[in-house]
């Protein structure tokens, strides 16, 4: 008995059946591959087991990809699991190493994976967040560790220092940054005073918005608003161009030739911000008492000079004290936290992206959570 099905192309898939004693063999022959199995396919459907021995003859192939070794093995597996000893024969090695590797993928797959109770689910996605927000904790404190130690040793040998890329960071972050502090300081200023002014007329205490801008800008909004904007800023760009070299394998290369990255491109930018910090939210602080001096000039007729002269009495030292001292704590936070994260960059671009997100907001958390620790910790001491 002989079946034959033939593809309509210059070199066909056939499939050839005969019977050998109590066996049945099946003979193909061509190229099977995926444009000229499709006839072959439907005609092995077609074939069902019948209690004889199955023996598949390969000995005319031409030639065979995935879909056909594919048939192959799908035909030797149904044949098996339903009690029929089948096997190939007189195939080569390339063929038998295919079919192989196609039955060693041929697991079951759940197409949507069973998402389970949803509150297990929820508790499982907490603890996973918990856990990884544990590591990325830990590896956050032994980054900044290695960084201090680092700086440690660079100050105890300053020629090692690279000041020109310090000073060339000191623009990047403050001078080119004067712009765009000063007019969001500016306007805070405004803003402080044109609310604060509202609320004291219903006292007839107008006079207290020189209190108000003085203490509020000069003590917390001065520093913090800038902490924001240079880890926007400056925060961000330390993570995209740390980044950008890690997948350019620049970092790598520095290590090659025996520099430390940790010294090249993360002090630098540690020591640049952290002096530049102080001196923006100074002048931050300047900007933004000048914004409330001229609404309450404009509007309140509050002359400037008496609201220079009541913000010199009204705001203790003690204030502009605090904004100093937190000033370089807050830069170095921003520093380590962008630099931090760009070292973290694996895999592709879009790691660089995610990269320089989680450094603006991580650095704009760390920073709050320690204007709240300074605040507490100012406040035990008696400056308030």
């Amino acid at each position: 008995m002989t079946a034959r099905a033939t593809l309509p192309d210059m070199e066909p898939a056939d499939l050839v059946e005969e019977t050998r004693g109590e066996t049945r063999v099946l003979r193909l022959s061509g190229r099977l591959t995926m444009a000229r199995v499709g006839a072959v396919d439907r005609a092995l459907r077609e074939i069902q087991p019948d209690g004889r021995d199955l023996v598949v003859d390969l000995s005319a192939v031409e030639r065979i990809d995935t879909a056909g070794a594919w048939l192959v093995y799908r035909l030797i597996r149904n044949w098996t699991k339903a009690g029929v000893h089948a096997t190939v024969e007189n195939a080569s090695a390339d063929a038998l190493a295919l079919i192989g590797k196609v039955g060693e993928h041929d697991v079951p797959m759940r197409i949507r994976p069973d998402r389970g109770h949803p509150l297990v689910r929820r508790l499982a996605e907490i603890g996973d967040f918990v856990i990884r927000t544990a590591d990325t904790f830990g590896n956050f404190l032994g980054f900044l560790g290695n960084t201090l130690v680092a700086l440690a040793r660079l100050l105890l040998n300053p020629r090692r220092l690279r000041w020109h890329a310090i000073s060339r960071q000191m623009e990047v972050v403050g001078i080119n940054a004067i712009g765009i502090v000063g007019l969001m300081s500016f306007l805070v200023g405004i803003v402080i005073a044109q609310q604060g002014a509202v609320q004291l007329r219903q006292f007839g205490a107008e006079v207290f918005t020189i209190n108000l801008v003085g203490r509020s800008v000069l003590r917390e909004l001065g520093v913090l608003m800038t902490a924001i904007m240079v880890a926007g800023r400056s925060g961000s760009a330390f993570a995209a161009q740390i980044g950008s070299m890690k997948l350019a394998e620049e970092v790598d290369a520095l290590r090659t030739i025996g520099v430390s990255p940790t010294e090249a491109l993360t002090i630098p930018r540690l020591i640049a911000t952290a002096i530049m910090m102080p001196l923006l939210s100074f002048y931050a602080a300047i900007l933004g008492i000048i914004g409330g001096a001229l609404f309450s000039w404009v509007s309140l007729g509050i002359p400037i000079i008496t609201f220079i002269q009541r913000t010199q009495e009204v705001v203790p030292l003690t204030d502009l004290w605090i904004t100093l001292i937190k000033a370089p704590v807050f830069g170095i936070i921003i520093a380590v936290t962008g630099c931090y994260h760009g070292m973290q960059v694996t895999g592709n671009a879009e790691s660089v992206g995610f990269r320089t997100t989680a450094a603006v907001v991580q650095s704009i958390f760390l920073v709050i959570v320690l204007d709240a620790f300074f605040a507490v910790f100012f406040s035990a001491l008696g400056w308030i």
